[in-house]
């Protein structure tokens, strides 16, 4: 009778448990400032034998605009969701119209003695202790800081002119005229108590031109969008970028600024 009352209860203990954890979720370890923002691509890496590839966005980004991965380039703003192979990098698309060994470091490179080294594991990194060419806290260790994420205030970075952002890929970017920066937008806070967000159209040009958030996530019509802060927490609109690239959601003050 005892053994089954303490199997009864051990049942009614790991249902209880498991309610939670669909109900909750689960704490997971908060990322480091190098990690935040990483995006593992393994659409076809493991099934060929190789590590997956680590693609970290804070050299990217220190580097380049956003807009020129995910619009000239066509990278998908869903990590995995472009599927990009091994002969896509060799045909000059994707990845490969930088790691070409002129933009950037190709598949192949030289040692110093001029000797051919293959380049595989500076991007197949995933579970590979790699040492990398650029370190993340000593690349940023001047930066101006910020309290999550990356632990770096980019916009303030950017706005110094420490990093000049590259928005032009020969043969493949269209040249275009500079953009006309538009005026703040005021958006209402629909919280009590919470001030109302001021949205900088200037420095999201800056980043991401027009074309990466009209009219894929936001339409171009002023309004014409409705969205919750569920949506934003749950990676939709705002939150395709911030929480997974850009600052994280839970710096609220950065948005949230218009005085109550």
């Amino acid at each position: 009778m005892k053994i089954k009352i303490l199997l009864v209860c051990a049942l009614l203990s790991m249902c209880v448990s498991l309610v939670f954890a669909q109900s909750f979720g689960q704490k997971q370890r908060a990322l480091r400032p190098h990690e935040y923002g990483n995006v593992t691509m393994n659409n076809s890496s493991e099934k060929n034998d190789i590590a997956p590839v680590v693609f970290n966005h804070w050299l990217h980004r220190a580097i380049y605009t956003c807009r020129i991965c995910h619009v000239d380039l066509g990278f998908a703003m869903k990590g995995g969701a472009t599927g990009v192979t091994e002969d896509d990098n060799k045909r000059g698309i994707y990845c490969g119209a930088c790691h070409n060994g002129k933009e950037a470091f190709g598949p192949e490179g030289k040692d110093v003695v001029g000797k051919p080294v293959k380049n595989c594991y500076r991007c197949h990194s995933f579970g590979k202790k790699v040492k990398f060419e650029k370190d993340f806290y000593e690349y940023t260790k001047n930066y101006p800081k910020s309290r999550f994420g990356n632990k770096v205030d980019w916009l303030k970075v950017e706005e110094a002119g420490t990093i000049r952002l590259k928005d032009y890929l020969e043969g493949i970017t269209i040249k275009r005229k500079p953009l006309t920066m538009t005026k703040n937008i005021d958006v209402k806070s629909k919280e009590l108590g919470m001030p109302d967000i001021i949205f900088s159209h200037q420095k999201h040009t800056i980043w991401n031109g027009c074309e990466l958030c009209h009219p894929e996530i936001f339409g171009a019509k002023k309004g014409s969008t409705k969205y919750t802060m569920q949506d934003v927490f749950d990676g939709k609109f705002c939150g395709s970028c911030h929480g997974k690239v850009a600052f994280p959601n839970n710096d609220c003050q950065i948005c949230h600024t218009k005085e109550v």
